[in-house]
């Protein structure tokens, strides 16, 4: 197939389609399938990840499924025929990809590649909301990036994940999807345990402290990133499923609008006997990779398309203490 996809080929009515959640077993995809749960929003749903995503109580069907994203069988089952949109959350995190170069690139980018062509065998091309990063660009602590600037990444991730953005954006140019590419903050503050990311001390330093935990700070408290909580990431790509397309034109890239914070301000939000439990530890591996990431963005043109600004924050820390640190001090602490 080829030609300009000049619009969203979703209805707008999220109720009437058919939805697949790549990456549907980690912490957003559980989020994000919670939400199309509760407000029945969806025809039907297929969750996908490397272990068999949890069971999702919904009003609709719900499949799950196991496999490699780079799996062309495996695909054919996670994006089924009728599939209206994909939600390509799967990938290999910041530090694991720069650890592992051959892993990061199946995943992230190989496996991208088999998403484009799986959507390619579809006989409606589906709408495609990839999660991309705030790693795609460079910059570090001095930058505050408007919207036009060049994706100059200074890691493995970020490359990868650049890469992939120009691969759905030439295949939206070619109509084999319509892809939107939402260049996610640093999510904070995350449930469960410390992951393979670079940015994991980010929550780590918030979450460990409200159950009473130790843990590292491996940069110091001047140290400021771009920043958003899960409730408004979720609220991105709910939005993104259904949105106009059209007005995009060929830049299919959104910085959406977070929040710059430094160490100092996000510790603010605790307590004299909580703040007491961050102890310093620099890490300098740590730090050469965040520290490449830009610590701002205008984010202009994602609020012109209506995407909502991230709220300050004691917002995001009251998002964490309602929705996720009871499960997290059960899963953590019995």
């Amino acid at each position: 197939m080829t030609g300009s996809l000049a619009g969203a080929p979703c209805s707008g009515n999220l109720r009437a389609m058919q939805i697949a959640i790549l990456g549907g077993g980690g912490f957003l995809g559980r989020k994000l399938a919670a939400r199309l749960a509760a407000e029945g929003a969806a025809s039907r749903l297929t969750l996908f990840d490397m272990a068999e995503p949890p069971p999702l109580d919904a009003p609709f069907p719900v499949e799950r499924v196991a496999g490699n994203v780079s799996d062309p069988a495996a695909l054919r089952r996670a994006i089924p025929e009728g599939t209206d949109a994909v939600i390509h959350l799967a990938a290999v995190v910041s530090a694991a990809a720069e650890a592992d170069y051959d892993l990061g690139l199946d995943v992230n980018l190989r496996g991208t590649l088999a998403v484009i062509e799986r959507c390619r065998q579809l006989a409606k091309p589906p709408r495609v909301v990839f999660t991309s990063s705030v790693a795609s660009f460079g910059g570090g602590q001095s930058a505050t990036l408007p919207d036009e600037a060049r994706q100059l990444p200074t890691n493995s991730y970020g490359a990868q994940k650049a890469a992939a953005e120009l691969l759905l954006q030439d295949a939206s140019r070619r109509g084999m999807l319509d892809a939107l590419s939402i260049r996610l903050p640093t999510v904070i503050i995350r449930p469960g345990r410390p992951n393979k990311a670079a940015s994991s001390f980010v929550s780590s330093i918030l979450r460990e402290p409200l159950l009473g935990l130790e843990t590292p700070l491996p940069v110091g408290e001047e140290f400021c990133l771009w920043v958003c909580s899960p409730r408004i990431a979720v609220d991105w790509l709910h939005h993104a499923m259904t949105m106009d397309t059209g007005p995009l034109g060929l830049d299919r890239g959104i910085n959406p609008p977070g929040l710059s914070v430094s160490v100092r301000d996000m510790l603010a939000v605790l307590s004299p006997e909580q703040r007491a439990l961050v102890r310093p530890e620099p890490d300098p591996g740590v730090a050469a990779i965040v520290g490449g990431w830009p610590a701002a963005f205008t984010a202009e043109r994602a609020r012109r398309l209506g995407f909502r600004p991230q709220p300050g924050m004691e917002a995001i820390l009251q998002g964490f203490v309602e929705e996720d640190l009871e499960p997290t001090r059960r899963e953590r602490l019995g």
